[in-house]
């Protein structure tokens, strides 16, 4: 079996029980950063072995990692915070398992986008989920495609990003396009601005923002 296992995006205790219990009952733990993870094991004194498993070894890894699997040990995967293959390292894995017939459970847990989306306010109905922009090739075709859909839009962005792609959006959605600004999720300092784009920018060329972002994006109307 290999279990896909959610991590808290922030606050420790945003971890479910079966996900406990499943992170001491296997084998072994797959992480994206040992160093990271050990932490919040510690904090709940789980003991299973860690291996590393990122997006820049999983190609050469995850061939053994599947044999290991058809041998009878029991695998979780897990990132260093939400779900993993959710613009985490995972998908390769789990496709390759499931062309394996090894069985896969991902289960239910903690991910950035969904309090984004709800504390947004936004319509969320419908909505469509672009995780991170290209930086390069390809961006500005990608936003213009944005600035047409008609539902709400979730975008993670990096700190150092953030204004710059606020500018971008603005430039082809309008500035007067409503959106929201989600930090920190579930942490210390988690904070939330709403209102149109051209508030957003103005906010956050004088507040550069730090941590973890989520970007909604109103639909065009």
């Amino acid at each position: 079996m290999l279990y896909i296992v959610p991590t808290p995006i922030g606050n420790l205790e945003d971890i479910t029980l079966r996900a406990l219990r499943v992170l001491k009952e296997v084998d072994l733990i797959l992480a994206e950063d040992t160093r990271t993870s050990s932490v919040l094991l510690k904090h709940y004194d789980i003991h299973t072995p860690l291996r590393s498993h990122h997006k820049f070894n999983e190609h050469d890894t995850t061939a053994s990692i599947v044999s290991e699997l058809k041998a009878g040990r029991q695998i979780a995967l897990i990132s260093d915070a939400g779900t993993p293959a959710i613009s985490d390292p995972g998908f390769f894995l789990v496709r390759e398992a499931v062309q394996a017939d090894i069985e896969v459970q991902c289960l239910p847990g903690a991910t950035a986008f969904v309090p984004a989306l709800v504390d947004s306010a936004l319509p969320n109905d419908r909505f469509f989920f672009e995780g991170f922009l290209p930086q390069k090739k390809g961006r500005q075709t990608r936003l213009q495609q944005i600035a047409q859909l008609e539902h709400t839009v979730v975008i993670y962005e990096s700190p150092f990003r953030l204004l710059k792609t606020l500018e971008q959006l603005a430039e082809v959605c309008g500035s007067q396009r409503q959106a929201t600004v989600s930090r920190e999720i579930s942490k210390l300092h988690e904070d939330t601005q709403r209102g149109t784009l051209e508030m957003l920018v103005r906010h956050y060329r004088e507040n550069p923002p730090k941590g973890e972002i989520v970007i909604c994006l109103d639909a065009k109307k």
